[in-house]
């Protein structure tokens, strides 16, 4: 059963995983950026605004995150990155197709971000950063740094094989012997976003130490035959969404403001 729950803040701009050359669609961005990558792509030099949500309903982070976006293209507010944890929930980004969905009965929120399907839930750490980009808009550059952040974050904790999937977008660890066990591709990682009036919305969702009971009645982001892994389940030690969140936001200011440059990590 979907649940469609559209933010009442209207947009006038595709999501950019509907375009076959953003990596929200799992494409490898070939051109130049529009920008040095040692510069920022915020329009803004001022600080970014954090703000920690604790565990809040998908539907109502949407409609936050949309008056927010909408605010900050009017110049009435920061550039904000919201960090948060969501309740078990499915979202269906523009591409998901029918074969994606749940076969377990849970609903479904469509919502306005590129790609396909996912789960968020507890254990998760969802990153939501809401920032005017500067001109001339370069989304795919966009999504390279918001890999770079996750890429930089992971490696740090000693995985430093992980990377990009050509292809296939978010963030992975290459298939191998682990623990004695072969596994596929599995992606640690999700990225789906939307640019509206030159300003993101939607984000990154870390695994952290959630369960993966909830993907195995999905094709997570529409992709049928590599895995979904955990921070905790990769290094076999916990790593909680508390552990992660200050990482995560120092590794994406840095991504966005080009003092972590963007490198192909490519597996």
């Amino acid at each position: 059963m979907a649940n469609t729950a559209s933010p009442t803040t209207s947009t006038t701009q595709a999501p950019p995983g509907d375009a076959p050359t953003t990596p929200a669609t799992g494409t490898a961005a070939t051109t130049t950026p529009a920008h040095p990558p040692t510069e920022s792509i915020r329009a803004s030099a001022d600080a970014m605004e954090v703000v920690d949500l604790g565990t809040v309903d998908y539907v109502e982070t949407w409609h936050k995150q949309a008056d927010t976006a909408a605010a900050r293209a009017a110049g009435d507010a920061p550039d904000t990155l919201y960090t948060l944890e969501h309740p078990s929930t499915y979202t269906a980004g523009k591409r998901t197709q029918p074969e994606d969905r749940p076969d377990n009965g849970l609903p479904v929120v469509d919502v306005d971000r590129g790609g396909r399907i996912t789960w968020h839930g507890p254990g998760q750490l969802v990153c939501y950063p809401i920032v005017k980009l500067r001109e001339p808009l370069d989304v795919v550059d966009y999504v390279r740094r918001i890999e770079e952040a996750i890429i930089h974050v992971v490696h740090g904790l000693g995985l430093t094989d992980a990377g990009r999937v050509d292809g296939r977008s978010g963030v992975w660890l290459p298939a191998g012997i682990v623990g004695g066990e072969l596994k596929p591709a599995r992606k640690v990682a999700a990225i789906g976003i939307r640019v509206t009036h030159g300003v993101t919305m939607h984000g990154l969702a870390l695994n952290c130490d959630n369960t993966l009971d909830f993907y195995g009645h999905i094709v997570p982001c529409g992709i049928a035959d590599a895995g979904v892994t955990t921070l905790s389940d990769e290094l076999g030690r916990p790593m909680t969404v508390s552990d992660m969140r200050q990482p995560m936001v120092e590794a994406i200011n840095a991504a966005l403001d080009g003092t972590l440059r963007v490198v192909q990590h490519d597996l």
